[in-house]
């Protein structure tokens, strides 16, 4: 025999109260599912069901309410969970009894009195109001100081931003040296790793067929192998420091990055980056770079690295990556040829330009029309987050 609904357990309130909270939601044109509903009702007999809002932000957790929905959310809400008074009372349904495990909320007080027969001693202490709260919860929205950074645009920063952002760009630096390669090698049997069945049966031969060691490999950390040559001329002014900042970073965990500064000449300065203050690096490398924020032969400087560098220090496992507005005064015939050249040998050619970022950026200017052709990617780089986007190019 079915049990009338007025003889159902605490759960069958919850479930039918939970029934019409998400019929409410799909009239509504809310994508609610079965399973969305089950996941509710799992979440329900876990909250402490006396606070409301921790009701409500279970609700809309499990049920996946997307923001753009939320208004949807919160009226059907007040007008099935919390008995609102726009709701006609013949249409509301029986209220969740209170039993093991099930905490009836202090502020439904309603639904409360037609469980406990109007006893007041069965009704909950009523609680203190709450103390207005200036901090953001989860449903408004709040950014922290890292997330500020990742998006403010270098031409916008100072050096205060500079050693807010260092910390982040090591970070950075950290997960492209941390990344393991697909292929696997054989290390030491006592090493952790994955058993190795081919090699290890091929050295049971020598004992006669008995496994004694088990062959182990594992996937090796990747090596990165990068060459950046980065433009400090006068338009790359407030990028270049940020720029160079990052290149300090990958320098640290990837050993075999090599770093060239470029405006009217080249100069390899790998070696000014292991200066600890990045003041005294900057001061440092405004003396050993001639014409620093100056002017701009780029098809020169890359033409000095394709004779002097490029056999040495360019293979197929380097990725080479072109820091640069692509605003050049010299010959950009050989920006194209030496672009070329770079390419027929590099793994990965990429181009970093920090006016990329404006969506109205197109790249007509004459320097990067003449490279356009020999990149793997033209890419932006005026904020933290646009960096960070590059990660995936730079591995090997």
């Amino acid at each position: 025999m079915t049990r009338p609904a007025d003889s159902a357990g605490p759960g069958n309130d919850l479930l039918v109260h939970l029934a019409r909270l998400a019929s409410a939601l799909r009239v509504a044109g809310v994508r609610v599912s079965l399973s969305d509903e089950i996941d509710a009702a799992r979440a329900l007999v876990r909250i402490d069901l006396g606070d409301v809002d921790e009701v409500r932000r279970a609700l809309r957790c499990t049920l996946r309410i997307r923001p753009a929905d939320a208004a949807h959310f919160e009226q059907a809400f007040a007008r099935t969970w919390l008995d609102a008074d726009d709701q006609p009372r013949s249409d509301r349904p029986p209220p969740p009894r209170q039993g093991p495990g099930v905490k009836v909320p202090a502020r439904l007080a309603p639904l409360a009195a037609a469980t406990d027969g109007g006893d007041p001693r069965n009704e909950p202490p009523e609680e203190p109001p709450e103390e207005p709260d200036d901090e953001p919860d989860g449903d408004r929205p709040g950014a922290s100081a890292q997330a500020l950074h990742r998006r403010k645009p270098f031409e916008l920063c100072d050096e205060r931003d500079l050693a807010a952002m260092e910390p982040i760009l090591d970070r950075l630096a950290r997960r492209l040296a941390t990344r393991r390669t697909r292929r696997w090698v054989p290390v030491d049997a006592r090493a952790r790793g994955r058993a190795d069945l081919r090699r290890s049966l091929r050295r049971s031969l020598a004992t006669g067929g008995e496994l004694v060691t088990l062959a182990r490999r594992v996937r090796p950390v990747e090596a990165a192998r990068l060459v950046l040559l980065c433009d400090t001329s006068g338009s790359m002014e407030a990028h270049a420091r940020f720029l160079l900042a990052f290149a300090r970073s990958l320098r640290r965990v990837a050993r075999r990055t090599e770093v060239f500064a470029f405006n009217t000449e080249l100069v390899r300065i790998t070696a000014w980056l292991g200066v600890t203050r990045p003041a005294v690096m900057a001061a440092r490398l405004r003396e050993a770079v001639p014409d620093w924020s100056g002017g701009t032969r780029i098809g020169e400087c890359l033409a000095a690295f394709v004779a002097r560098h490029l056999t040495a220090l360019v293979d197929s496992r380097t990725v080479v990556v072109v820091l640069s507005d692509g605003l050049d005064r010299g010959d950009t015939a050989l920006v194209g040829e030496s672009m070329r050249r770079i390419r027929a040998r590099a793994r990965r050619v990429l181009w970093l330009n920090p006016l990329a970022g404006d969506p109205r950026f197109e790249p007509t200017a004459a320097g990067m029309s003449a490279a356009l052709p020999h990149l793997d990617l033209l890419a932006p780089a005026h904020d933290l987050a646009s960096l960070e986007r590059l990660l995936p190019h730079l591995r090997t």
